[in-house]
């Protein structure tokens, strides 16, 4: 009997000192940024990061008491840099099933929508619904606006940044009447939108309403409705590798802090002119 229990006490103090090993302080973190995607994310006239996730991402880090390094690197690049340990966390990544298979994610730090993108009296027509919310999880009042939007899109090509939910929603509803062009970058994609050698583009709200506002630009516009749900990642998160559930945590608190204290309104207001402070569960 007193064998049996010198060898559990032994099993148990492996047990717990491989786990102590295991475990991380997280006092630097690496934060993987596109650094292309405005207002979000961009480097400035002076060669610098900034944008709304720079910003934010600063708040975050010093509310959850870690030091952070942003590394930049291109957007179908993060994913797997994150899993490779090249970074820790990778901003603006939206949340949908089938990235949940690959990595883990905080709670959202901004809520947005996506809009599609055509040039003033170009080849797309008005589309149905413009500047008006739709959630395409009501099927009964979306599946008719995105079947009237089909028909204006039929053999015309859309661009798209690749290996984004906005691919994902334009393959699923539009895939076989459309030619789907992908681009590393939204900005790659609106110069061919402007210079016509596609129709239309599809992307993120609020970096179709900050790239409006800018000069340059007055011939496109944003057209149909304000769309979230189904495919899209339209709630945006912080990824981390799968189980690193202390780092997520740790994230978690900092994100639901800077909600709570207006951080999010005043920071996502101030680049992009929207509130896009995220609803929690159970608030």
């Amino acid at each position: 009997m007193k064998k049996k229990l010198l060898l559990a006490i032994i099993a148990t103090t492996l047990a717990f000192t491989g786990t102590a090993a295991n475990a991380k302080d997280w006092t630097r973190v690496k934060v993987g940024i596109e650094g292309a995607f405005p207002p979000w994310n961009m480097i400035d006239s002076a060669g610098k990061l900034s944008g709304f996730d720079v910003d934010l991402i600063q708040d975050l880090c010093t509310r959850a008491k870690v030091e952070c390094e942003l590394i930049t690197g291109e957007w179908t690049s993060l994913i797997p840099s994150l899993n490779a340990g090249k970074f820790d966390l990778v901003m603006t990544l939206g949340i949908n099933e089938k990235r949940k298979q690959v990595v883990d994610f905080t709670v959202p730090y901004a809520s947005g929508v996506a809009s599609f993108l055509t040039v003033k009296d170009g080849t797309v027509a008005a589309l149905p619904m413009t500047g008006e919310r739709l959630n395409l999880n009501d099927h009964a009042k979306a599946d008719p606006v995105m079947t009237e939007i089909g028909k204006e899109l039929k053999g015309k090509s859309v661009g798209v940044v690749g290996s984004t939910s906005q691919e994902q929603l334009i393959q699923s509803y539009f895939g076989n009447t459309v030619t789907v062009r992908t681009y590393k970058s939204s900005p790659e994609r609106d110069l061919d939108l402007k210079a016509g050698r596609i129709d239309a583009g599809f992307d993120s709200g609020v970096y179709a309403t900050s790239m409006l506002a800018k000069p340059g630009n007055e011939d496109l516009q944003m057209s149909g409705p304000l769309v979230k749900g189904a495919m899209l990642a339209t709630e945006v998160a912080l990824g981390t590798r799968k189980g690193e559930t202390d780092l997520r945590e740790k994230f978690d608190a900092a994100i639901k802090a800077a909600a709570e204290a207006g951080v999010i309104k005043t920071l996502s207001e101030k680049w992009s002119k929207l509130d896009l402070t995220p609803t929690f569960s159970g608030n």
